[in-house]
């Protein structure tokens, strides 16, 4: 039966309503057109800002610049300066040593050098220090003079002065982004290396050297930081930096790694490392320096040989500025959004007078195709013909949900009574179901336990016969029955074999007639007893043998039965193990419910078993080594333990090896 015959008639289609057409005619300037008019303004803005920042700290690198190159220009002047001056001829052509040394000492400090020395041109030879040949000193002997940035290493400097080597070496310090190294220290110096001839007495050639190393020159980098980032030349909480790298480890510089601490001994980042000295560009970009975002500049430094060897840098932190367009934005959002807030209301205002009634019949109408049949328009006071459309519709929504009712009250009864069959059908499967199970294991039981009384019979008799026969035909051959010894030897094993596998169906089918004889033992003289029995199958494959016995308790059973269970239990692990593995066994005191006992535990790292398989191993002649095996081992040794008051668990999953645990309880 079809209700309301609601299937017969069309669906409407789906209309967007009028109100938001006149809206969006209203309102696609102010929300749509506008806000695209200031996204492309607020990109453009942001890119020029941006270009403008890289501009500004591209002059402050060229400042920067300017003060390392008069640096270098101005040691030159003044060692230049020094060697033809009056007052260091006149000591120079006195011809005492010692006056030069104290006159050299005493310009040094003047001139605010690291080192100043007299080389004489007449006492270099081929064992020299590797010093006197560097560019610089080269062209002084040439008769010029010269200045550039030379890296020094520790032993270069400690010829020197210890205090220049002490003084150059820097810990490296780990830095995010950085160039992985090995190295823990920076011990090499970066030294303005300025040479000038000289002309000894006698019309010797000499060279006057001096130099200023920059490892930790915090004034020399500061002045550069003053000179660059001048008070007020920045927005407020910005900071202007300087740095001298050698190489790409700072030297000399004034970011702070943390409170008062600077980062002497930090790395640059990778990328500008590789920009700078290994592509020999100028980089003018936003950088993670430390640990933070700045504004940078960085170009290469050459030495005197034209090899690139450090970096000078210049830029100022990158947050205020970021702030700073961050709040731009956010003005203009803001005075945007209050601009929208105050226009829409008032066209929804106009509008909410007209639509109200049909935006209401809409809902309405939704509420009750999603099953709500209690939804009304609510709208009572007739205004107009929309509100009358209303209330006419509130009408037949309620001879629909009248109908509903009834409806719904048919149906409730309907359905319990077909609860209650399905139940009565549901409780008469299982019980069915549990029925046919008990039937199932009563016939096998039946079946076994002809099979055995029949094997007893058939079996047991011949083998009697057989075993007396023997006897006779010993005791007849005498002396003689010697020379088939072997033979007869066999044939006992093979009658005794019989029987033990007589033995074995019968105590399946009657155990509690073939117990045999019950004694004390301890568990683990019995595990270790067992491992010769299965020796042959451990020598088949590559498989450890980890024994832990730890048991002091004594367990109450036939000897021979707990041997049968420990060796079923050990030969289906070697089983699982074909090529190589581990096979634990221990034995422990373990309590169960209160009750002292001694747990067994076989452990494999076999192939593991399945959750099918695991349901059925206790199953009588279930099993999985289809031509190797009878089923009859777990469900024999199962009902030994059982008989015992002890039970056997089994954990295992496919790849993941087994674990049979046994417990028994101990002996009185």
């Amino acid at each position: 039966m079809k209700l309301f015959g609601r299937s017969a008639l069309p669906r409407p289609k789906r209309t967007r309503s009028v109100r938001f057409k006149l809206l969006a005619i209203a309102l696609l300037p102010t929300l749509v057109i506008l806000p695209l008019l200031l996204g492309v303004m607020m990109v453009r803005w942001n890119s020029k800002f941006d270009a403008l920042l890289t501009s500004k700290v591209s002059g402050d690198l060229t400042i920067a610049h300017q003060y390392f190159s008069h640096i270098l220009d101005n040691t030159g002047e003044q060692i230049q300066s020094l060697g033809q001056s009056v007052a260091f001829r006149t000591v120079l052509m006195s011809g005492n040593p010692d006056a030069v040394h104290d006159l050299l000492v005493s310009y040094q400090e003047d001139l605010g050098l690291d080192f100043l020395y007299l080389i004489d041109g007449d006492k270099i030879g081929p064992d020299t220090d590797a010093a006197v040949h560097w560019p610089v000193i080269a062209s002084a002997f040439a008769g010029g003079a010269s200045t550039s940035i030379d890296i020094f290493s520790n032993a270069d400097l400690a010829a020197i002065s210890p205090d220049l080597a002490a003084r150059a070496k820097l810990d490296l310090v780990e830095t995010p982004n950085a160039v992985p190294t090995t190295r823990n220290a920076e011990t090499r110096g970066m030294v303005v290396h300025s040479a000038s001839h000289v002309s000894l007495p006698s019309g010797r050639d000499g060279a006057l050297v001096g130099g200023i190393l920059l490892n930790q020159n915090l004034g020399f980098i500061d002045t550069i930081n003053d000179l660059v980032y001048r008070q007020s030349s920045l927005p407020e909480g910005s900071q202007g930096t300087a740095t001298l790298f050698l190489d790409d480890v700072r030297v000399s510089t004034n970011v702070r790694l943390f409170a008062e601490r600077r980062a002497l001994g930090t790395r640059v980042s990778s990328i500008v490392r590789k920009t700078v000295l290994e592509d020999g560009k100028v980089w003018l970009d936003r950088a993670f320096v430390v640990n933070d975002w700045y504004i940078s500049a960085y170009e290469p430094i050459k030495d005197s040989y034209g090899k690139r060897v450090g970096m000078l840098y210049v830029g100022f932190l990158e947050a205020p500025f970021a702030q700073t367009k961050y709040e731009s934005l956010l003005i203009i959002i803001g005075a945007f959004l209050f601009v929208a807030a105050l226009s829409v209301p008032i066209f929804l205002r106009w509008a909410r007078g007209i639509f109200k009634p049909l935006e209401r019949m809409t809902n309405t109408i939704n509420r009750v195709e999603s099953g709500d049949f209690s939804a009304r328009t609510g709208i009572n006071q007739v205004q107009d013909e929309i509100s009358l459309v209303a209330e006419h519709l509130d009408d037949l929504l309620d001879q629909v949900q009248e109908r509903d009712k009834r409806l719904r009250a048919w149906n409730d009864q309907l359905n319990a009574r077909v609860d209650a069959r399905t139940s009565e059908l549901r409780e008469a499967n299982r019980q069915l179901e549990s029925t046919t199970k008990q039937l199932i294991m009563s016939e096998k039981l039946a079946a076994i336990g002809e099979i055995t009384a029949g094997v007893a019979h058939e079996i047991n008799n011949p083998v009697a016969v057989l075993q007396g026969n023997l006897d006779v035909l010993r005791d007849l051959m005498g002396e003689h029955g010697k020379i088939a010894a072997t033979e007869f030897r066999l044939i006992d094993e093979q009658v005794n074999r019989i029987n033990l596998i007589v033995t074995k169906l019968l105590q399946f089918a009657k155990p509690e007639e073939y117990a045999g004889y019950v004694e004390r033992h301890i568990v683990g003289e019995v595990i270790d007893d067992c491992l010769p029995l299965v020796q042959h199958l451990l020598g088949k494959a590559d498989i450890d043998v980890a024994r832990q016995s730890t048991a002091a308790r004594l367990v109450l059973m036939n000897r021979t039965e707990l041997q049968q269970v420990l060796v079923n239990l050990m030969v289906n692990a070697l089983h699982a193990m074909p090529e190589q593995g581990v096979l634990t066994l221990t034995d422990e005191d373990v309590d169960h419910n209160g009750k002292p006992g001694i747990q067994i535990t076989v452990r494999d790292t076999g192939t593991g078993m399945d959750a099918d398989v695991l349901n059925r191993i206790f199953d009588p002649f279930y099993t999985t080594k289809r031509r190797e095996g009878t089923g009859l081992g777990l469900s024999i040794s199962k009902t030994l333990i059982d008989r015992q008051g002890g039970h056997m668990r089994v954990e295992s999953a496919p790849g993941t090896g087994t674990t049979f645990t046994v417990w028994l309880p101990e002996a009185d």
